[in-house]
């Protein structure tokens, strides 16, 4: 079994300046560490909040590292230097509302404010780029409610086969694709 690649961007001024600790990036990765069965390995990159240097990094991480899954953090919201969602719209060929919409439905659960979140998802070649909220317990939150349909969308884009702990989060393929 080949080991997939998954990129971890975080998207932050501060923490790229070493201002600020990123604690969603490690967020993201104790997350994978605890829900995939199959091989993987993280790509990690900290980067400020300007959309020429995230489309970059996402086409780096898609193109050149082959990563079959990108989640970002960082970026999403309305403030003036939130611009992740523009990044990743501008570099993939199809957008996935749906990420987004759940993302949103299952944050409302924990905090009103989750209207404001503007995370989005779409693929670029065999990559799955979904954005995600910074705050650590808000990751988990969103991908608990997004992760069950990340690996069979990475199998339609013919990514690396993604496995997970059932206990942990329970994926779903349809039979014929088991």
């Amino acid at each position: 079994m080949s080991v997939a690649r998954i990129g971890i961007l975080t998207i932050s001024d501060r923490a790229s300046r070493g201002e600020y600790e990123d604690k969603g990036g490690p967020a993201i990765h104790a997350w994978f560490t605890r829900v995939l069965t199959s091989p993987w390995k993280a790509v990690a990159k900290i980067i400020p909040d300007e959309q020429p240097q995230i489309e970059a990094a996402l086409r780096e991480l898609s193109d050149v590292q082959g990563c079959c899954l990108i989640v970002t953090t960082g970026g999403t919201g309305p403030a003036l230097r939130d611009v992740t969602p523009e990044a990743t719209a501008a570099v993939c060929e199809k957008m996935m509302p749906g990420f987004g919409e759940l993302m949103r439905t299952a944050s409302l659960q924990f905090v009103p404010t989750a209207i404001l979140s503007r995370q989005t998802a779409g693929i670029r070649g065999k990559s799955l780029i979904v954005n995600l909220p910074g705050k650590p317990s808000a990751i988990a939150d969103c991908l608990n409610a997004v992760f069950p349909a990340v690996p069979y969308c990475i199998d339609l884009i013919a990514g690396a086969r993604l496995e997970s702990d059932p206990e942990q989060c329970q994926t779903f393929r349809p039979t014929h694709a088991k």
